[in-house]
């Protein structure tokens, strides 16, 4: 039985449990991770695939699935619970590792890559929300940007270990051995000592009075996509900073490897881009004083510049520096793009607007993959590059035209109200 203090909301009150949740993201990180500098190198060199299309596959998989399963993560969160759904993400992970050692054909690595974006849609979803139910609307911001910063440092160690691991052995199957250890553990600690969050969630509506308590889920879709235009702005600017991601994940370990680039160190520049991510601890906290806009606005410009520069420029330093630049960005945008439907949310329909928004953000790994194959296919990889950048600058300037401040204490958004009732609806609610 849930005593008052159990409901209260804040990091330092359910310290233990919130640190549970950092290190479960930071394995969601190694997972994916684990992936970034190996297995576009092993389609190359290994399962003997040309078309770099065919390679930019795996990704397609896994962003659609992501973006699909982002979309329920949320609602079943709300439904069921955080932790029944952040179990099914790692149970859907265990097979995974042994995907990746003994595929015979790049088909299966393309399976492999659903299993990893099940998995990834429903752990890192129920570890954000998680988070939020337990940190509240003070701590919001810190909350997403420990997250998202814990998490892609995840994704940094694992394309650093891998990327060590491959050069030292061969790219299968040593490199998925580390990823099995890491699936496995994860797993044990959701069954074992993860704890239910969404009671706190629900404690909070008592200290919240909003017309839009109980939106439906068709009501929520439509707000989250374009019925506002300020989660409209942060909606588009997650799906093409998603092709940032796409881009160090399917392009640059391509595009370096052909500049003569070892293994080892293409593993270090796509985990140098990574590792900015963890600044996010800093930039989630930063946007709870100064509101959301300016850190996302500074971060979608910067970000493009970056990735631009990587074209620009020859040797390996300067692409490790600008790599860097490009991940500064992102940890300046990307945790607090997701606070601004967290904050425009209620709490009753928050999980499912912050699936919205992640089904919107992680379709871009889709719609990414397959314009940045093609740009590679048709033209050459620096064009993905070129493209990228554009679409980053075109992004960012939408966000600043149409994106309002939604910070609870100082934001000048202001929710739609919702559609009105007619007297026929009135009377078939009665």
């Amino acid at each position: 039985m849930s005593t008052e203090t159990d409901l209260k909301q804040g990091i330092r009150e359910h310290l233990g449990q919130f640190s549970l949740h950092v290190l479960l993201v930071f394995a969601t990180g190694l997972t994916i991770g684990s992936e970034r500098a190996v297995v576009p190198v092993l389609g190359r060199d290994v399962l003997g695939v040309e078309s770099l299309f065919v390679i930019g596959s795996f990704v397609v998989s896994f962003g659609f699935v992501k973006a699909l399963l982002n979309l329920y993560a949320g609602k079943w969160g709300s439904e069921y619970g955080r932790k029944p759904v952040l179990i099914l993400g790692w149970v859907t992970a265990l097979p995974l590792p042994v995907i990746l050692i003994f595929a015979p054909s790049w088909g299966w690595i393309t399976v492999g890559n659903i299993l990893l974006g099940i998995n990834q849609a429903l752990t890192w979803s129920m570890a954000i929300n998680a988070k939020i139910d337990i940190a509240g609307p003070e701590q919001r911001g810190l909350a997403v940007g420990i997250d998202e910063a814990f998490g892609y440092s995840g994704v940094a160690v694992g394309a650093w270990v891998t990327g060590i691991i491959a050069a030292q052995t061969s790219l299968r199957p040593e490199p998925f051995y580390f990823l099995a250890i890491v699936v496995v553990l994860a797993f044990l600690i959701s069954v074992f000592l993860i704890k239910e969050t969404v009671q706190l969630a629900k404690a909070e509506i008592d200290d919240e009075d909003h017309h839009d308590a109980n939106l439906p889920f068709k009501e929520v879709l439509k707000r989250a996509t374009y019925g506002d235009k300020t989660l409209f702005a942060a909606a588009q600017a997650g799906h093409i900073e998603k092709f940032v991601d796409t881009l160090f994940w399917l392009a640059v370990p391509l595009y370096l490897t052909s500049q003569g680039v070892g293994i080892a160190a293409v593993g270090f520049v796509v985990g140098v881009h990574s590792a900015m991510y963890f600044l996010q601890i800093a930039t989630g906290g930063l946007a709870d004083r100064i509101g959301r806009r300016p850190p996302v606005i500074a971060g979608m410009f910067l970000t493009g510049a970056g990735v631009l520069g990587m074209v620009l420029v020859d040797g390996y330093v300067l692409w490790a520096v600008l790599s860097g630049v490009s991940g500064l960005g992102m940890a300046l945008l990307y945790p607090n793009l997701m606070t601004v439907p967290g904050d425009a949310a209620h709490p009753t329909w928050r999980a499912t607007g912050m699936g919205v928004y992640r089904m919107w953000r992680d379709s871009g790994y889709g719609v990414g993959a397959i314009l940045i194959g093609l740009s590679m296919e048709l033209l050459n990889a620096e064009a993905a590059f070129y493209m990228t950048a554009a679409l980053m600058f075109v992004s960012g300037a939408i966000v600043v035209v149409w994106m309002e401040e939604t910070h609870p204490e100082f934001g000048t958004h202001e929710p739609p109200a919702p559609a009105t009732e007619t007297p026929a609806q009135t009377v078939a609610q009665d």
